[in-house]
């Protein structure tokens, strides 16, 4: 790693999306930190990727995970130019074979657990939260931070008309979850902005990963495409945007 090489850190990246954001960001010549809650995991996932990549520990539901996680970057790095929250989890509870289907009937609002609601949005929300404020110290340190939460379309409230396809899907675990993240986001743009600091959500699309049993209709490579983008945004993109692939911008 040279002086000038940004350094990106991307949570939940040993597989699927956060796997690829790394790949892409690693062969645009970053130095990229494959965070997993798993360390073994985080290390297969990284020995399989081209580039200058570093696998580290980083549960976004443990504080202490998050603070050794922070301590190593600081010692090993001294900065961060790029985060990406990309963490998440779409249930808590039912088999690890459940369908979509099957998922999307018991997670209505008027059956859905309040205890896997508080699951999910522990790592989805409060994770987010948590991960960006232990950062933000390194975060200051360059010249040009970024800050990329990995949000859905399924927590668009603009998209909940009757003619949306999706609109039976929304519920108060991971829709829900969503929604609050981008309310989070845009606390965050508001916030930083006066840092020059920039906070941007972005949607991966319907993607095929464990997150829905592998029923997506993209590809990872797809998926992966918004986060990348915006992860690289010069100094005169925005902040406070929530975007698909490509820069098309969602509503709130």
């Amino acid at each position: 790693m040279t002086e000038n090489t940004r350094i990106a850190l991307v949570t939940g990246a040993n597989q699927g999306i956060g796997r690829q954001i790394v790949t892409d960001l690693a062969a645009a010549g970053l130095t990229v930190l494959l965070t997993s809650r798993n360390l073994a995991s985080g290390k297969a996932a990284a020995q399989g990727i081209d580039g200058d990549v570093h696998p580290i520990q980083l549960d976004v539901t443990d504080a202490a995970s998050i603070g050794a996680a922070v301590t190593q970057v600081e010692q090993q790095f001294g900065r961060l130019d790029i985060l990406v929250n990309n963490a998440a989890i779409s249930r808590a509870n039912g088999p690890a074979s459940e369908t979509l289907q099957d998922y999307i009937r018991r997670s209505r609002a008027s059956l859905i657990s309040v205890d896997e609601v508080r699951s999910i949005w522990e790592t989805n929300v409060f994770g987010v939260i948590a991960v960006t404020q232990a950062f933000l110290p390194l975060l200051r340190r360059s010249k040009a931070a970024r800050v990329v939460n990995v949000s859905s379309n399924l927590g668009s409230l603009g998209l909940l008309s009757p003619a949306n396809p999706y609109r039976s899907t929304f519920n108060p675990g991971y829709g829900a979850s969503k929604t609050a993240l981008n309310a989070v986001t845009l606390a965050f743009s508001i916030d930083l902005e006066a840092e020059g600091i920039k906070v941007n959500a972005v949607t991966p699309g319907f993607t095929s990963t464990a997150l829905n049993n592998y029923e997506g209709t993209e590809t990872v490579q797809q998926g992966a495409a918004e986060a990348v983008r915006v992860a690289l945004l010069g100094s005169e993109g925005p902040t406070g945007t929530f975007t698909a692939s490509i820069n098309e911008a969602q509503p709130w």
